[in-house]
């Protein structure tokens, strides 16, 4: 069996994504590592380059300025670097992902137990979304994603790359039983900000520059539907934890079986495609 990791990467250090810790969560998995990274404001291409493994094969490329609704370019930027997975499995993570060491050999069965079944095209993974602090977890966001795609049945990243499809419908998958750790809205206020305006911009269509600066000076965290995290993170995360240096707001922490704010959301959330028909 042969394992294809990839992912794709641009101004990871001006937007401080956990870009080096994301890939070398997923090193010990893969035969190799595709990492695609786009035309930065920083020194991103030098930043993967210091991970230093045999493993690593950087693919350069040009962001597509003019495609900026609905986060289509993430998608056309993650299929550029799945073209390039030689493996029978092809294990996608973003940059603001990371897998815990304690589910490597979870994963690594899974692969293995559903390599000849040709039925299974994708292996889907939990998540622990955190938000603002790493001890502070949102449980609304999406539960669970593909992050394991089978080669060579038409698999393609669609939408905003989040997912993937086999010509305009889901996968069939199966679960890892495993758990994607997502630090995506875990950054200094100031940076939060920034990060978050030019991220909106490849959905609303607004040009704005690679690293250019916000207004904004802090990011307002919604954490009204959160709850205590009291797992342990991947072990590659620590040095990153231990510098955290911004102040973690302030808000009233309790179980969502208490919080009445998780249950109005869990409603709204759900009933999503009720209220998109009687519109």
């Amino acid at each position: 069996m042969k394992v294809s990791g990839f992912t794709i990467a641009r101004n990871a250090i001006h937007y401080d994504y956990p870009v080096v810790e994301s890939i070398t969560s997923v090193l010990p998995l893969v035969d190799e590592m595709i990492v695609a990274v786009g035309e930065s404001c920083d020194g991103t291409r030098a930043l993967i380059q210091s991970i230093d493994s045999p493993k690593i094969r950087i693919i350069d490329t040009v962001w597509d300025e003019t495609s900026r609704q609905n986060g289509t370019v993430l998608a056309d930027q993650t299929n550029l670097a799945l073209q390039h997975c030689t493996g029978d499995w092809c294990f996608y993570i973003q940059a603001d992902e990371v897998i815990h060491e304690a589910d490597l050999d979870r994963i690594g069965s899974c692969m293995r137990r559903h390599l000849k079944n040709p039925r299974i095209e994708g292996l889907s993974f939990r998540y622990h979304h955190f938000r603002a602090d790493y001890n502070i977890r949102d449980p609304l966001p999406y539960r669970r994603q593909v992050r394991i795609v089978r080669a060579g049945v038409g698999v393609q990243s669609v939408g905003d790359a989040c997912g993937f499809a086999v010509e305009n419908r889901k996968l069939a998958a199966a679960s890892t039983g495993a758990w994607v750790y997502h630090y995506g809205y875990v950054k200094p206020p100031k940076t939060m900000a920034a990060k978050t305006d030019y991220f909106t911009s490849l959905y609303d269509g607004r040009q704005v520059a690679p690293g250019e600066q916000t207004e904004a000076e802090a990011y307002a965290w919604n954490l009204k539907t959160c709850e205590p995290f009291r797992g342990s993170h991947p072990r590659v995360m620590e040095a990153r934890i231990a510098a955290k240096d911004w102040e973690t707001p302030e808000f009233r922490m309790c179980s969502r079986w208490y919080n009445p704010n998780f249950w109005s959301g869990l409603l709204y959330k759900n009933t999503r495609t009720f209220r998109r028909w009687v519109a």
